[in-house]
């Protein structure tokens, strides 16, 4: 290629493209996965900020919330980021008064880690935070087509799991049930509207 022909643009434009990267052709639905949760993820750090809280912080709060005191090391595993992560937002959280850390009493070189009473106001908060992204994240579809789109992205999560089970890796289903740090009982769940 002569340095005349590198500056020329491009005259054939490619019908296929239809504005994917050529690189994602055999895979557009991934592409377009990839484009939307990096999206959701925008939108929800926008929620999170409003909150004090930087993203990933909010699913190591509803996993505490939903399960009580668990060792670091079980929670690291449960929510599926580098130990160093995980430490650096449990830092951050303690600083900021909604987890504290202790020695498991049951074995004193391991660490309990737990959600604090007062951490209690910053769960109704991520649930509305929670309510209004999935208001704007479906405000495009109809009733139909969001009970559609939650079970094709169930099934999705569920070939994703396994992929990732067989290469060692772990998926982060459903919390286990456990104890509630807040004693006030929990609104049901929102329609999806």
């Amino acid at each position: 290629m002569t340095a005349e022909t590198a500056r020329e643009p491009r005259t054939t434009p490619s019908a296929c493209a239809a504005g994917a990267p050529s690189a994602v052709l055999d895979g557009p639905v991934s592409h377009a996965i990839s484009r939307v949760s990096r999206l959701h993820r925008i939108a929800a750090g926008r929620a999170l900020r409003d909150l004090g809280l930087h993203p990933g912080q909010e699913f190591l709060m509803m996993h505490l919330w939903d399960t009580g005191p668990v060792r670091q090391a079980e929670l690291i595993k449960a929510v599926g980021l580098d130990p160093s992560t995980v430490t650096k937002m449990l830092q951050r959280l303690e600083h900021a008064g909604h987890v504290r850390r202790r020695p498991d009493p049951a074995d004193r070189r391991a660490s309990l880690v737990e959600a604090t009473d007062t951490s209690c106001g910053l769960l109704v908060e991520v649930r509305r935070a929670w309510g209004e992204l999935e208001r704007r994240t479906l405000a495009g579809l109809d009733a139909s087509e969001r009970t559609e789109l939650a079970r094709l992205l169930g099934k999705v999560e569920g070939a994703l799991c396994t992929e990732a089970a067989r290469g060692g890796g772990a998926c982060d289903g459903a919390a286990p049930a456990g104890t509630d740090p807040c004693s006030e009982p929990r609104p049901a769940e929102p329609p999806l509207l």
